[in-house]
């Protein structure tokens, strides 16, 4: 089986014909991926929700995630500033497509009643949004905590510069997409 970065060796062949690439340096690349997790208002009523969540991403990511604070009060959220409201990581190089590998091959194939991605998630310039509701679809993560199941959103950042180029980039990489 072909890996995430043997693929993008290739990609300037595949897509030169259909976009006119010139040069391989035109072509488009993953420049990084950022996984990030709101945790909100539940932190109030778990404090261990935070280090909870610290640890899963970290096993996910295979690097240790840092944690966002919120930048100002807010009265009617009870929100402070400072008070910790999220985690985030963003993944480079080996790890980043070490990661690709896994989401494409293993844990999206786990997901239950997986009918593919939706193609709405492409932004204008050419990065993904992917919404995970389950953490537990990734083999690091246990089953047996499933009280304590908690969703994130995951980044593809690339170099594409339309939403066209982008998508045939990712179809290309093997995001399933919906028909």
């Amino acid at each position: 089986m072909e890996t995430t970065r043997e693929k993008l060796k290739k990609v300037f062949d595949s897509l030169k014909g259909e976009f006119g690439y010139k040069n391989k340096m035109a072509a488009p690349k993953l420049s990084k991926i950022v996984l990030s997790v709101g945790t909100g208002s539940k932190i109030k009523m778990d404090k261990n929700r935070n280090d909870f969540i610290v640890d899963r991403i970290g096993k996910i990511a295979g690097q240790k995630p840092s944690t966002r604070q919120a930048k100002k009060s807010i009265a009617s959220f009870k929100l402070r500033e400072g008070d910790k409201i999220g985690v985030m990581v963003t993944l480079r190089g080996e790890k980043m497509y070490s990661f690709v590998d896994k989401l494409i091959n293993i844990a999206l194939p786990r997901t239950k009643d997986f009918r593919g991605i939706s193609a709405t998630g492409l932004d204008n310039i050419g990065n993904m949004t992917i919404g995970i509701k389950e953490h537990t679809i990734f083999p690091e993560t246990g089953d047996e905590e499933l009280k304590d199941v908690f969703g994130f959103a995951v980044t593809f950042v690339t170099t594409a510069k339309t939403k066209a180029e982008a998508k045939s980039f990712f179809e290309y990489l093997g995001i399933p997409f919906k028909k």
